[in-house]
């Protein structure tokens, strides 16, 4: 079994330690973040850091990397307070994975890509149209992480849409009969398959001897 101690990891070469770190806490959330600037230039870039906060606010989160060089999409959030969440899938990996590219703010990625944006009700920021689940968000608060420079951007679902065919009769969304993908690192995509749902768990009751 491979092994390395802090000290190893911190003297790896930069890529192999990038790979090495980005993977090693397994399977990530695979997004587009839609967003839309006060020029109305709209925006969608890929995000593998979304994560569940809480459910009652509906709540999630996701990690913005240092804001030291230009983030479009972070500026847009802060500049209209809202944006969208909409899954991956199969049939737009390579797509959604340039989006990943660093285009100027004057140039949206929907124009240099096969993703269609799709605007819904008198929600501003725009969705990636035929996403399986597509949520729109309204910022609540951003946290600052000084040990890494990055930051938790917190908000809250404001509307979930759901393709029919993946919401079964608990609520639990079964992501895998939309193909939805999933990233593992930062440049490897897979689609899982669901294997089985399990029942919410009690303990044992152990018998203590005296």
């Amino acid at each position: 079994m491979a092994f390395f101690n802090f000290n190893d990891i911190q003297s790896l070469e930069k890529i192999y330690k990038i790979n090495l770190i980005n993977s090693c806490s397994g399977f990530k959330s695979a997004n587009l973040l839609g967003s839309i600037s006060k020029e109305e230039i709209p925006n969608v870039a890929v995000f593998s850091s979304v994560t569940h906060l809480g459910s009652n606010p509906p709540t999630l989160g996701f990690i913005l990397r240092p804001t030291t060089v230009p983030r479009n999409t972070y500026k847009n959030i802060k500049d209209t307070g809202v944006f969208t969440i909409n899954h991956i899938y199969e049939d737009i990996i390579d797509d959604a994975h340039h989006t990943s590219a660093k285009y100027a703010e004057a140039i949206s990625e929907f124009d240099v890509t096969n993703l269609e944006e799709e605007y819904k009700g008198n929600f501003k920021a725009p969705f990636v149209k035929n996403a399986p689940v597509q949520m729109s968000m309204k910022f609540v608060e951003e946290i600052y992480v000084p040990s890494n420079d990055v930051m938790l951007i917190v908000a809250q679902i404001q509307e979930l849409y759901i393709k029919d065919e993946l919401l079964e009769k608990d609520g639990l969304i079964n992501l895998s009969k939309g193909n939805i993908a999933t990233i593992n690192g930062l440049d490897t995509y897979a689609i899982p398959k669901f294997k089985k749902q399990l029942s919410y768990q009690r303990p044992k009751k152990i018998k203590i001897s005296v």
